[in-house]
């Protein structure tokens, strides 16, 4: 998939529209300041102290796009007025492989963005695509996997029509606790 991607969801009558595209080295102060948040810290792997942290993580993501098998966006919101893009979220569908009938796919929504559905609409928007993309190479299903403490990513993955499959046993120091398996079939 070497084509750029450019996703959108729609505007609702209570939240901007949302642009997904793939991520870039404009992106890093944006990324730096967003990983400021402690909630994000805890629930993320990556650690972003530095501008040179954040273009290593961006760099890795455009490495996934290259070698075709991680797609991760940025989630930008639209603005009423001229305003830029605003960074808030990501979304990724990962171990991606043709012949594979699953992959993963994860998220995370800035500090300030929270609790305004952009993960839901977001995750949606990636969900269809990757359904799209993948379906012909033997995708058909995707797994979202959470800390069984994360509520709010247990409610999100549900209004996106991914079932709770089982609980998974912690892997210290990495997953700390249990966490959930969600899993949306191409024919849900």
């Amino acid at each position: 998939m070497n084509a750029p991607v450019i996703l959108k969801a729609a505007a609702t009558l209570t939240a901007p529209a949302l642009v997904l595209r793939p991520w870039c080295a404009e992106d890093v102060a944006a990324l730096v300041e967003v990983y400021r948040d402690p909630e994000l810290r805890h629930r993320t792997n990556s650690r972003m102290e530095s501008e040179d942290d954040g273009l290593r993580w961006v760099r890795a993501q455009e490495q996934g796009w290259a070698a075709g098998d991680r797609f991760a966006f940025a989630v930008l919101e639209t603005a009423l007025d001229a305003a830029p893009l605003r960074l808030v979220g990501n979304v990724v569908i990962k171990e991606v492989a043709s012949g594979k009938p699953s992959a993963e796919v994860g998220y995370w929504t800035a500090a300030q963005a929270r609790g305004r559905g952009v993960a839901r609409r977001a995750l949606n928007t990636l969900t269809a695509w990757s359904f799209d993309a993948f379906q012909a190479d033997g995708l058909e299903c995707l797994e979202l996997l959470h800390q069984v403490d994360n509520l709010a990513s247990c409610r999100v993955a549900e209004k996106n029509g991914y079932q709770f499959d089982r609980i998974l046993p912690s892997a210290p120091p990495s997953y700390p606790l249990d966490g959930h398996l969600h899993i949306r079939r191409a024919d849900a």
